[in-house]
């Protein structure tokens, strides 16, 4: 698996040689493609080969493409992420109501815990001991909700009450932007099992590719949220900066991982939760 996140901001050219992605610019540099996890082309003056984007897609590499303002606009995905994929497709399709009732819960109760630790190292003492009671409330497919009450206390406190998701401003490009990395990496991951990301267990947008993945990165979102609150966000270099996100370890199965595959693991452990209509089988991660 690879473990090299490769950005390209300028005008490039870029093709396939030997098994090497080679980048031509003011210079010519090499990277041995099987070392890459995942390729952002920030600027729309790159052109590359279709033989580069084939061999970047056997190697399951993320491809994230930019638009003019540098933001995550789309990404590639593989057609054929694994050996077993028709029949991973046809339990999905059947994962029945209740199962998918049960994981949503723990989806949302492991998120708000994320958040009231959040709020808790923020010294905010008082909306963390709300947090913990809307964990404690937290229902059969959060069907009361709790996940919105806990989202507009804990994102007034740490970004003040004026504060709104909706907003065009710094701290929301900040997290979008934080928001599209993660979630490349959740596309990836479940296509590489042989699921549909179309297809989620609470997300049903038709016009969102990404719903399995959308539901399964929710409890993942504060650790951008963390980094969000420690970097510069007026600074325009905060893109670089967050990509340091891929260099985090977080404990998860006893052990301590990297990202990516604190990711794998916890992604294969929902499936199996799924698959085997038994919600204790979810691994959720530790900071």
């Amino acid at each position: 698996m690879g473990f090299r996140t490769v950005v390209i901001k300028n005008r490039s050219k870029l093709d396939l040689r030997m098994n090497y992605l080679v980048c031509r610019n003011e210079k010519e540099t090499k990277v041995f493609i099987p070392e890459i996890s995942n390729l952002i082309l920030e600027s729309t003056a790159i052109s590359l080969t279709t033989a580069l984007l084939s061999e970047l897609s056997k190697n399951n590499v993320k491809i994230i493409i930019c638009d003019e303002k540098h933001n995550p606009e789309s990404e590639l995905v593989s057609y054929y992420g694994h050996y077993n994929c028709v029949k991973n497709i046809k339990q999905q399709i059947n994962w029945d109501n209740t199962i998918k009732g049960n994981v949503w819960q723990e989806i949302i109760k492991n998120k708000i815990l994320q958040q009231k630790q959040l709020l808790t190292e923020c010294k905010f003492i008082k909306e963390a001991n709300m947090l913990n009671q809307y964990y404690n409330e937290v229902q059969f497919n959060d069907q009361t909700n709790r996940e919105g009450h806990s989202a507009k206390v804990y994102f007034n406190a740490i970004f003040g009450n004026e504060f709104a998701r909706r907003e065009n401003n710094h701290i929301n490009r900040t997290l979008n932007y934080g928001y599209a990395i993660l979630l490349s990496c959740f596309n990836r991951e479940l296509v590489k099992l042989g699921y549909l990301t179309q297809l989620g267990i609470w997300h049903c947008n038709e016009f969102n590719y990404f719903n399995l993945s959308s539901d399964f990165m929710e409890p993942f979102r504060i650790l951008v949220d963390r980094m969000a609150l420690n970097l510069e966000i007026k600074d325009s270099t905060y893109k670089m900066e967050m990509l340091e996100i891929f260099n985090l370890q977080l404990k998860i199965n006893g052990k301590k991982q990297f990202l990516e595959n604190a990711i794998s693991v916890y992604c294969r452990s929902l499936l199996d939760a799924l698959n085997d209509k038994n919600e204790a089988k979810i691994k959720f991660y530790e900071i």
